[in-house]
């Protein structure tokens, strides 16, 4: 009974909505982002402060995902690398932050051959120029693996640039200094491995969410200003920080085909030319909208304001002339009054007269 009547009070009382509003939470965002444009400004009055953390969690959703098909490429990876390692490998040792793998030539393995894509192990170089060549070449494959003497070079499609795994950090985390071929292949079939696994996913996630948060929040600040720009030309009066932040939520379905498409490229190595580009139009896309919505909510509130005016103007003349009107009814009983008064007085006077006359006796009465 209580709880339907607090829903009825909060029917009846249009401040509660309005609070409700005000503290909507993470995913009521991520709905009103995408399907209901009208909601942005509510959500922009909450404040930088709160679109920032509105921004910080869906990176962050981005990164898990992203680590996660890391993981599991890693898992396949593992699985596929203890086989190769029995069968073809040449022996290897690590110690002390140091991988030396016993081969004079570059080990190039295909993209074909490979679920990391195209890999490259070469531990003997430390020069950065051949590093670089070894960068360009699996960029151009679309992505894959740099196995050096002191750290792994990571490239995937769905990134740009390159992530790098210091093989000290790794065996830290680890508790291992030492290895050679065969404590590798123990290592992987025992349940230590799963170490390895969290390790790569903590490491990747804070790379991973410090580079998209920085490279998102300068999108949102690129969108802004284009929707400065807007709504210049649409003569809306608009602080930058409500603008930025409704350019942190028309973010949110270009950020989440981001998610999918990385997501589907961790399984299925594609690239999509224009994908940038459709991030921003979509982004933009919902800004413009966001921006024309208000203008027109603007453009019906300046009408309504001018109807109301209209109204009170009739109003003040028909109270005016009600006024007048009155003022000229009480002009006239006034007159009335007067003239009434004015007649008793002179009907009074003539009857004074009368009995002053009636009263003197005829001259001459007494013959």
């Amino acid at each position: 009974m209580e709880e339907n009547k607090t829903k009825d009070v909060n029917k009846q009382n249009p401040k509660n909505d309005g609070e409700n509003e005000l503290n909507m939470g993470f995913f009521k965002k991520l709905k009103y982002s995408i399907i209901d444009i009208e909601k942005y400004p509510n959500m922009s009055a909450q404040g930088l402060g709160k679109a920032i953390s509105y921004l910080a969690k869906i990176v962050a959703i981005l990164t898990i995902v992203f680590c996660l098909g890391i993981v599991y490429q890693t898992y396949n990876l593992v699985n596929e690398g203890v086989e190769y390692l029995q069968n073809s490998f040449p022996e290897f040792s690590y110690r002390d932050g140091t991988l030396n793998v016993e081969s004079e030539e570059p080990i190039t393995i295909s993209a074909e051959d490979s679920v990391a894509g195209e890999t490259i192990i070469d531990t003997k170089t430390e020069d950065e120029n051949i590093i670089n060549q070894y960068t360009n070449q699996i960029t151009n494959a679309g992505g894959g693996l740099i196995v050096l003497k002191d750290r792994v070079i990571v490239k995937n499609a769905a990134i740009a640039g390159t992530i790098s795994y210091s093989y000290k950090d790794i065996s830290q985390s680890m508790g291992v200094t030492e290895f050679n071929k065969q404590d590798v292949i123990n290592i992987a079939n025992s349940g230590k491995i799963i170490t390895l696994y969290v390790s790569i996913f903590l490491t990747i996630f804070i790379y991973v969410f410090i580079m998209y948060f920085l490279g998102t929040l300068s999108n949102a600040i690129l969108l802004s200003f284009f929707g400065f720009f807007t709504a210049w030309l649409a003569r809306i009066k608009m602080r930058y920080v409500a603008i930025f932040n409704m350019s942190v939520y028309a973010l949110t379905l270009s950020v989440i085909l981001n998610m999918l498409y990385i997501g589907v490229n961790i399984f299925i190595p594609f690239e999509i030319e224009y994908f940038q580009v459709m991030y921003a139009a979509v982004a933009a896309i919902y800004l413009v909208a966001a921006i024309f919505i208000l203008k027109s909510e603007f453009i019906k509130k300046q009408m309504e304001l001018m109807k109301i005016a209209e109204a009170q103007e009739i109003v003040r003349k028909q109270m005016e002339e009600k006024e007048r009107e009155e003022e000229e009814r009480k002009a006239r009983e006034e007159q009335k009054r007067k003239e009434k008064e004015k007649e008793e007085k002179e009907k009074k006077k003539e009857k004074e007269e009368k009995d002053n006359n009636e009263g003197q006796e005829p001259q001459g009465s007494g013959a």
